[in-house]
């Protein structure tokens, strides 16, 4: 049985130098299920009691145990679950045992879940859970502790959050209302107006509305004028009451004489926004009454006094409604050929060129401007008297270099009288000839311009 034993052992240790692709054998604490180290159960008396084997290549052959071969039980032992098997970049973490516990946080008793001790707020340079400073300083706040200070408790303690909404300055609020009434004077809506006005002031400033409104209307055309009293009266009792409507016109009497280096005739327009202010019922007639109060000057009291005459007049309070006329187009035509023949008149008795140009102005209606024209020659024509013919001559040059009255107009003005001229001639049989004179004035006086002159010509020989 030794030597069959020993034969097996033999050519498995030829098998395994043929298989294993080493020069290594089998021997004692080569490492092995099976094998006999130092350590092993059969590495004492055991390995005595077994077959020998044979010497090959110079190594010791493995022994044959005795007794059964049983598996080693090994022990569990506990590791940090942050150490990987690998370090940094890939090579394998040698960090000895002992040093790979020395900054951990879990804790080394074997008990518990392995959670970090103390939550996670103990351990060097570390000062506490997040949030557990507030519980320090209400732990801090003793008012038995001689340190208490109760300002600062106070302070930090009674604290009253309000929304505070910021409020705009005058000059703010000045600049926006002077784009709310030219954006009104485009579209003629007061409720738009209306709306703007309860987003944009605020109590306090109110009286800014008749100021604001006011004085931009001082410097446009009478129908601007009418459509400011108009948005007033609407505005009156919505967005403003009868005590800020007062208030605008103290600051507007106040600042009068500001307001006159723009608009020389301020106090007379003032005059007339007051008194239709008192017919609208906006303001109490005492208010216009009191032309002689001493915190204003001169200005303030004429503009008063203008108040006062306009409602002392008979009737009125009825006629306040057309205190700035019905402006543009919006009139009929015959009445705006009548106001033309009134202020023809009127220069021709006062021969106030000023005054002409501001009452044609006051008309607003440059596409209409060659019916003036054409009453002016007619006007001319009739009166046969070279007076007449030097005044209207003036007014038409006086016309053309102010661009009041477009060359166009002029054009067409004449050509209306040429037209005409078939049933002009039957009440003036000398109309051809007293034009003829007329036009070469107004050509020397530079009245009218040679195309002009030469359109008018050839238009004559048509008619004749």
């Amino acid at each position: 049985m030794e030597l069959d034993s020993a034969a097996v052992l033999e050519n498995g240790g030829k098998q395994l130098l043929n298989g294993g692709g080493g020069p290594e054998l089998l021997s004692n604490g080569a490492g092995g299920e099976g094998s006999s180290g130092p350590g092993s159960p059969a590495s004492g008396g055991e390995a005595a009691a077994g077959q020998e084997g044979t010497a090959v290549g110079g190594g010791e052959l493995m022994k044959k145990p005795a007794g059964p071969l049983t598996k080693r039980v090994r022990k569990l032992s506990r590791s940090n679950s942050k150490d990987g098997v690998l370090g940094v970049a890939g090579t394998p973490n040698f960090v000895a045992p002992h040093r790979k516990w020395k900054n951990s946080r879990r804790s080394r008793n074997g008990y518990g879940r392995g959670l970090p001790k103390k939550g996670g707020a103990g351990g060097k340079g570390v000062w506490g859970k997040p949030g557990s400073e507030e519980v320090y300083d209400e732990l801090d706040e003793d008012p038995n502790d001689p340190n208490f200070d109760i300002d600062a408790y106070n302070s930090s303690h009674n604290v009253e959050l309000k929304e505070i909404v910021p409020q705009p300055t005058e000059a703010e609020v000045a600049k926006k209302l002077e784009t709310i009434i030219l954006e009104y004077f485009e579209h003629g809506d007061t409720r738009e107006v209306a709306d703007a006005l309860d987003e944009l002031l605020p109590p306090g400033l109110k009286p800014l509305v008749t100021k604001t409104f006011v004085s931009v209307a001082l410097e446009h055309k009478q129908s601007q004028r009418e459509l400011t009293s108009v948005l007033m009266s609407d505005l009156y009792g919505r967005i403003v009451t009868r005590e800020d409507i007062c208030a605008g016109f103290d600051l507007l009497l106040a600042n009068l004489a500001d307001i006159m280096l723009d608009t020389p005739d301020a106090p007379h327009l003032l005059g007339n926004f007051i008194a239709r202010a008192v017919a609208d019922d906006c303001i109490p007639p005492k208010y216009a009454y009191q032309s002689e109060r001493e915190d204003l000057d001169r200005h303030g009291q004429a503009a008063l006094v203008r108040a006062t005459t306009l409602l002392s007049m008979h009737d009125g309070w009825g006629q306040l409604d057309n205190v700035w006329g019905v402006g543009g187009a919006l009139r009929p035509v015959q009445t705006i050929t009548q106001q033309m023949s009134y202020l023809l008149q009127e220069y021709l008795l006062s021969r106030d060129l000023s005054e002409a140009q501001r009452s044609i102005k006051e008309l607003e209606v440059p596409h209409f401007h060659h019916e003036l024209i054409y009453e002016a020659i007619i006007m001319t024509l009739e009166a046969f008297n070279e007076s007449t013919e030097m005044a209207i001559c003036e007014l038409f040059r006086t016309l053309d270099s102010t661009c009041i009255v477009t060359p166009e107009q002029m054009e067409q003005g004449f050509r209306r009288v040429y037209e005409d001229m078939t049933d002009i001639v039957l009440d003036i049989p000398l109309a051809y000839s007293i034009l003829d004179r007329f036009i070469q004035r107004c050509q020397r006086a530079g009245s009218i311009f040679p195309p002009v002159v030469a359109s008018v010509s050839s238009r004559r020989v048509t008619v004749a």
